[in-house]
C-alpha cells in the first residue's frame, strides 16, 4: 500500500474547480468574506432543488397583446380546406391523428416573422418558448413534420399570396398603377466542395449506383429483421444519392450550355454541385463567389406590397423582367402602368417585350457604357436599330418627372429585399429552385401580413383625424 493511502494505479483527483450544482446553489458567502454583523446584507438565495406545485394555464402565461395571438387570428381566418383534404387520416378508419395544419401554418408564420429559418431550431423553440408553446398548445412536433410542411405547399401558398394582394385591392389599399423589381442573392444550402466537374461526377454516380447494388443484395441475403431495417434505410439513402447526381448530372449540362455561349472558358471547367445540383456560384454582396441562388421579389410602389415573388438559378438579372412581367398578368389579370427597375434589368429585348406585350413603360436608367459611347452626345438620343419601344424608352429617361420618378424604386424594391433579410433570408436551408420559391413565399406572405395591418392603422387613423377636422 502506498504511504499516502491511495488505491494502487489509480489517478489522483486533480484540485476542484468548480463545486457541485447543489453546493453552488446553496452557498452563502465566507464567513471571511462576510462583514460585520451589523452591517451584513439579507439576501435572497436561489432555491433551484425545492418542490412546488402550480394550477398553471398555457394560455394565461402568454400576455393578452402578443404578436403571436394576431398570427393565430390570421391563420383561423384563412380556408385550408386545401391543406386538410391532403390528409389521410380520416374518422372512422385507421391511422395516428394528423397535427392541424393550422398550428404548423402559424408556426412557420411566426418563426419567419421572428427571423427563424431552421426546422430544427423552431423544434427547439416550441419545447423552450412560450410563444410556441402557447401555437403547439401541447401538440408535439418534430424538425421532420416541420421542414416537410414547409415545403409541401407551394401552390397553397402562391394563391395565398394572390388573396392577400386581392383582398387590399379591394379595401382600396393598393392599385398596382406602378411596380418596382429588384433581385437579391440568397446562399444556397450547399458548400462550395460540394461542385464537381463532368469526371467526378460520373465516377461518384457509378460508385452510388455499385453500392444500391450491393445493399439490395445484401437486403436479400440477410433474414435479420433489425439488420434488414437497417439495410433498408442505407439503400434509400443511396437511391437519393443517385438521383442527386444524376440531377447533377444534368445540370452540369446547362451549365456547360451557358459556358460555351460565353465563350470566355472552357466548358471543362464548368462544375455542378453533388449535394443542390440546381445551385450556382454567384457573385455576393462582398465581392466573393458562393453557391447560391437569385431571388426575385416585385413590389408595388403605392402600398409597397410584394405582388410577385420568382427565384433562378441565374446570377445576373438581366432577362428577369419578362417573366416576372408574365405573372403580374396572369396572377392579378392587370399589368402595372409603369415598372421600375435597376440597369441590371434594362436589356432591349425586355423593354420591347414590355411595352408591346402588356403596355407597360418601363423606368430604368440607362447603361453607363451607351452614355461613353456617345461621348460629346445627347446620351438619351436613340441608337440606330432601336425599336420603337426602346427608344421611347431612351427618351423618356432623360426627362426630369422619369429621373425623379425612378428614385421610388430603392424606397420601395429595396426596402422589401431588406425587411426580408432583417428576417433572416441570408441563406436557405432547402435545396432546389421549387423549395427555395416556396421558402421565398413565406417571406412574402409575413411581408403582406404586417403591411397588411400597418396600411389599416393608417387609413382609420387618417378617417379619425379627418372626422375630428369636420
Amino acid at each position: 500500500m502506498n504511504s499516502n493511502n491511495t488505491i494502487p494505479g489509480a489517478i489522483s483527483q486533480p484540485s476542484r474547480l468548480f463545486e457541485d450544482d447543489v453546493a453552488c446553489q446553496n452557498r452563502k458567502p465566507s464567513a471571511s468574506t462576510e462583514p460585520a454583523e451589523s452591517t451584513s446584507p439579507r439576501l435572497r438565495y436561489a432555491q433551484r432543488q425545492q418542490h412546488e406545485f402550480r394550477d398553471v394555464v398555457l394560455d394565461g402565461l402568454l400576455p393578452a397583446d402578443h404578436q403571436v395571438r394576431l398570427v393565430w387570428d390570421y391563420v383561423c381566418q384563412l380556408d385550408l380546406t386545401a391543406l386538410l383534404q391532403k390528409i389521410r387520416a380520416v374518422a372512422g378508419a385507421p391511422g395516428r391523428d394528423a397535427t392541424d395544419p393550422r398550428i404548423l401554418f402559424c408556426l412557420w408564420l411566426y418563426a419567419t416573422l421572428e427571423g427563424v429559418g431552421s426546422a430544427r431550431q423552431l423544434e427547439r423553440l416550441c419545447e423552450e418558448h412560450l410563444a410556441f408553446m402557447w401555437v403547439c398548445g401541447g401538440v408535439s412536433v418534430n424538425y421532420h413534420l416541420l421542414s416537410d410542411f414547409r415545403v409541401e405547399h407551394e401552390a397553397f401558398l402562391d394563391q395565398l399570396l394572390t388573396h392577400s394582394v386581392a383582398v387590399l385591392r379591394q379595401e382600396g389599399l393598393v392599385d398596382m398603377e406602378r411596380v418596382a423589381q429588384d433581385g437579391m442573392r440568397v446562399r444556397a444550402s450547399a458548400g462550395a466542395s460540394s461542385f464537381r466537374r463532368r469526371g467526378k461526377l460520373t465516377a461518384a454516380l457509378q460508385e452510388a449506383k455499385d453500392q444500391v447494388q450491393r445493399l439490395k443484395k445484401e437486403l436479400q441475403e440477410d433474414s435479420g429483421a433489425g439488420t434488414r431495417q437497417r439495410q433498408a434505410a442505407q439503400e434509400r439513402a443511396a437511391k437519393e444519392r443517385v438521383e442527386r447526381l444524376e440531377h447533377a448530372l444534368e445540370e452540369l449540362a446547362k451549365v456547360e450550355q451557358a459556358v460555351e455561349k460565353r465563350g470566355k472558358e472552357s466548358k471543362e471547367k464548368a462544375r455542378a454541385s453533388m449535394t443542390d445540383p440546381e445551385a450556382r456560384k454567384m457573385k455576393m454582396a462582398d465581392g466573393g463567389f458562393r453557391p447560391a441562388y437569385n431571388a426575385q421579389l416585385a413590389t408595388d410602389t403605392q402600398s409597397r406590397l410584394i405582388v410577385g415573388v420568382d427565384v433562378t438559378n441565374q446570377g445576373s438579372d438581366g432577362g428577369q423582367m419578362g417573366p416576372m412581367l408574365d405573372q403580374l398578368h396572369q396572377r392579378h389579370e392587370q399589368p402595372p402602368k409603369e415598372y421600375l427597375v435597376d440597369g441590371g434589368f434594362a436589356s432591349r429585348e425586355d423593354i420591347n417585350y414590355a411595352a408591346t406585350e402588356h403596355g407597360t413603360q418601363v423606368f430604368a436608367p440607362v447603361r453607363e457604357k451607351e452614355k461613353k459611347e456617345k461621348a460629346g452626345k445627347d446620351p438619351f438620343a436613340p441608337l440606330p436599330g432601336d425599336k420603337p419601344a426602346v427608344a421611347e424608352w431612351r427618351q423618356r429617361m432623360g426627362t426630369p418627372q422619369a429621373q425623379e420618378l425612378y428614385h421610388l424604386r430603392s424606397s420601395t424594391a429595396e426596402w422589401s429585399n431588406a425587411q426580408a433579410r432583417n428576417r433572416g433570408l441570408y441563406q436557405v436551408r432547402v435545396r432546389g429552385l421549387a423549395k427555395v420559391r416556396t421558402v421565398l413565399l413565406w417571406y412574402a406572405l409575413v411581408h403582406n401580413w404586417v403591411q397588411g395591418q400597418a396600411l389599416r392603422r393608417a387609413r382609420a387613423e387618417a378617417e379619425e383625424n379627418r372626422a375630428g377636422q369636420e
